[in-house]
C-alpha cells in the first residue's frame, strides 16, 4: 500500500482502559496520523476507510496501517461552484440545520436498518461507484470499486481502489482495524451516542465526559464517525447512533444545493470548524433525509493535480466467499 500510516497500539474493545498519559499520548498521535493522511491523500475513499490498529502490550506505540480520510483540504467551508445544483437550493434547504438532518437520518435509519449477523467466516460484499472530476480540466472518471472484506480479518480479502485490486493478508494476531472487522467487536461499541463518542476519542473505553472535550477532541470524533458510518452494514441500532453522535459534535453544518456521485442533489453535512475538515461532508437527501453518499477530494502525488470525488454505496450483502455475488 502507498498511504501506510503510522498509528496507534492498543486500541481493543477489551483492554483494560489506559492512565491519562498513555491515553493523551494515544489521541495525540492519532491526529498527527490524520493530519499526515490530509497532506497525502493521494488515494481514493471507495474503500480505504480503515485505521489498522495493533492491540498487543505496550499502550500508544505506532505501527503500520492504512488509512483513508472522509475528505481532505477543500478551502473555505462551503461547497464549490462545481458541487451546487443552480436553481435547486430551495428554503427547506436554505433553513435546515445540520441537527435536524442528522436525528431524522438517525430514526430513519433504525426503521430501515437491515438486521444481519454475520459469521467470523463470511465476508461482506460492497459496491462502490466514485466519480472523480480532475479541477484543472473538468475530466471526469467513474470507478466501480467492489469488495470483499473478511469479516473477522482471518482471510485473506479482496478489496478496490479506483479500479486497482489490493488483496489483504489476513490480520496478524494483536491487529485489528477502524471500523471493526469483527463483528463481535462492532457489537460491543455503545448504541449510546453520548457513551459511543468518548470510546473512540479515548481509543478504548472511557469514562470522561464529553464537556472535557478539546477541538482536537471533537474533530477525532467527527473523524472517527465518518469512517464508521463509510462501512456498508452495522449492527443494530450503531448506525442511527453514530448519526446521533455527529448531531453533537459543535460546529456541524448544513450546507444545501450539494450532488452526490448519482446526481442527486442533497444537503451536505460538514465541519468547517476545524482546519483538516474543511471540504468534508455526508450527503442527505433533502426532503427525505436519507443518506446519499460522500464528498473527498484528494491530490495527486506530483501535488500538481486535484480531483474531486463523489460516493455512494449501491449494494451490499454478506456472502460466504471471496468473489461470490450476491
Amino acid at each position: 500500500m502507498t498511504d501506510e500510516l503510522e498509528l496507534l497500539r492498543d486500541w481493543d474493545a477489551e483492554a483494560a482502559p489506559l492512565t491519562g498519559p498513555a491515553r493523551s499520548g494515544a489521541r495525540h498521535r492519532l491526529l498527527n496520523t490524520i493530519a499526515r493522511a490530509e497532506r497525502h491523500p493521494d488515494a481514493g475513499p471507495g474503500r480505504r476507510h480503515v485505521l489498522r490498529l495493533a492491540t498487543a502490550a505496550a499502550a500508544a506505540v505506532a505501527v503500520t496501517g492504512t488509512a483513508v480520510l472522509i475528505a481532505d483540504g477543500v478551502a473555505g467551508d462551503r461547497p464549490h461552484r462545481a458541487d451546487r445544483a443552480p436553481g435547486t437550493a430551495t428554503p427547506r434547504m436554505s433553513n435546515v440545520s445540520a441537527v435536524t438532518v442528522l436525528n431524522t437520518a438517525a430514526a430513519r435509519a433504525g426503521r430501515q436498518e437491515a438486521r444481519v449477523a454475520p459469521r467470523d467466516d463470511q465476508f461482506i460484499y460492497s459496491k462502490r461507484v466514485i466519480r472523480e472530476t480532475e479541477r484543472g480540466t473538468g475530466a471526469v472518471k467513474t470507478y466501480e470499486d467492489v469488495n470483499w472484506d473478511s469479516v473477522d480479518g482471518s482471510r485473506r480479502s479482496l478489496t478496490m481502489e479506483l479500479g486497482r485490486v489490493i488483496w489483504e493478508e489476513p490480520m496478524k494476531k494483536g491487529e485489528g482495524v477502524w471500523p471493526p472487522r469483527k463483528w463481535s467487536e462492532l457489537k460491543k461499541l455503545p448504541t449510546a451516542p453520548e457513551k459511543l463518542i468518548p470510546v473512540l476519542t479515548d481509543v478504548g473505553s472511557s469514562k470522561r465526559s464529553t464537556g472535557d472535550f478539546t477541538a482536537q477532541d471533537w474533530y477525532q470524533a467527527y473523524f472517527m464517525l465518518g469512517e464508521l458510518l463509510k462501512w456498508p452494514v452495522l449492527p443494530e441500532g450503531l448506525r442511527s447512533a453514530a448519526y446521533e453522535a455527529l448531531a453533537l459534535v459543535p460546529g456541524v453544518e448544513a450546507l444545501p444545493g450539494v450532488k452526490d456521485s448519482a446526481g442527486r442533489t442533497g444537503v451536505g453535512i460538514a465541519y468547517p470548524k476545524s482546519p483538516m475538515a474543511q471540504g468534508k461532508y455526508l450527503i442527505f437527501s433533502p426532503k427525505s433525509y436519507e443518506f446519499l453518499g460522500f464528498r473527498d477530494e484528494r491530490t495527486s502525488a506530483s501535488g500538481d493535480r486535484t480531483y474531486i470525488q463523489l460516493s455512494h454505496v449501491v449494494d451490499w450483502a454478506v456472502v460466504d466467499r471471496l468473489r461470490q455475488l450476491p
